[in-house]
């Protein structure tokens, strides 16, 4: 039976390393997102996170398209990683980009798991969700973004307990990452990247290929008895102190 693996938000940075880890591995790729971009995967699938939650329609569609590209296999692994980012202090935060947040980060990653459990159980199946470091530390300005985090830490360890013994679930939290938007979003401030750098104990942030590595890890047999579990992958910044003095 082939290796089977979904991948939501292909074409961020993350998302894309993930495609190319997994089919290097070996694993027939099913991608998805919002748009077709440059992921390497075998089937590309468009869709709507957000509108999987708010159109029942569109969620059956989008799971029978997956369920066509299986075949009669099973799917061996779903990474859950596709995600929105909204930013805005306490004042600012309004009712739609909860919505929208929620919905993106937390509720469809529940959906895709409960409707493609059959799927998963007969492959003997796991799921990595891609949570942050947001759901240990934050910041102000992401209140919508590191509650939906920490709350799909939370839906791991819930789901891990109901599932039991017939799908593993585990979730990654990565740190900053060396993708093409955070690398862009320092552009020409050289000197803040280095500032961000050092601040991790490895004094350095991750390579989305690092990330992608967590979750080969996770979904193979060497993880066998893993499962409820939330890994950092945030070189050390999460258990730093950030004194002044």
């Amino acid at each position: 039976m082939p290796k089977n693996v979904l991948i939501t938000g292909a074409n961020g940075g993350i998302g894309k390393a993930l495609c190319r880890s997994f089919k290097e591995t070996g694993y027939f790729v099913i991608a998805s997102d919002l748009v077709a971009g440059s992921c390497i995967c075998d089937v590309f699938i468009q869709a709507d996170i957000q509108a999987l939650c708010t159109n029942l329609k569109y969620q059956t569609d989008f799971l029978d398209k997956i369920r066509s590209a299986l075949g009669n296999n099973g799917l061996f692994a779903l990474i859950n990683n596709a995600a929105i980012q909204i930013l805005g202090s306490t004042e600012e935060v309004q009712i739609n980009h909860w919505r929208q947040t929620l919905d993106t980060n937390l509720i469809a990653p529940f959906l895709l798991i409960q409707g493609l459990l059959p799927e998963l159980k007969l492959s003997g199946g796991s799921v990595v969700n891609i949570a942050s470091v947001h759901a240990i530390s934050t910041k102000p300005g992401f209140i919508c973004y590191a509650t939906s985090k920490t709350a799909l830490v939370g839906l791991t360890k819930a789901m891990a307990v109901d599932l039991g013994n017939k799908v593993r679930i585990n979730a990654i939290c990565p740190g900053a990452t060396a993708t093409p938007m955070l690398l862009a979003g320092f552009e020409g401030k050289d000197e803040a990247f280095q500032q961000l750098s050092k601040m991790h104990p490895l004094e350095r942030i991750a390579q989305p290929e690092e990330v992608a590595q967590v979750a080969l890890f996770l979904v193979s047999s060497q993880a066998s008895f893993i499962t409820g579990a939330s890994i950092n992958v945030d070189g050390g910044i999460g258990v730093r102190l950030h004194d002044p003095v």
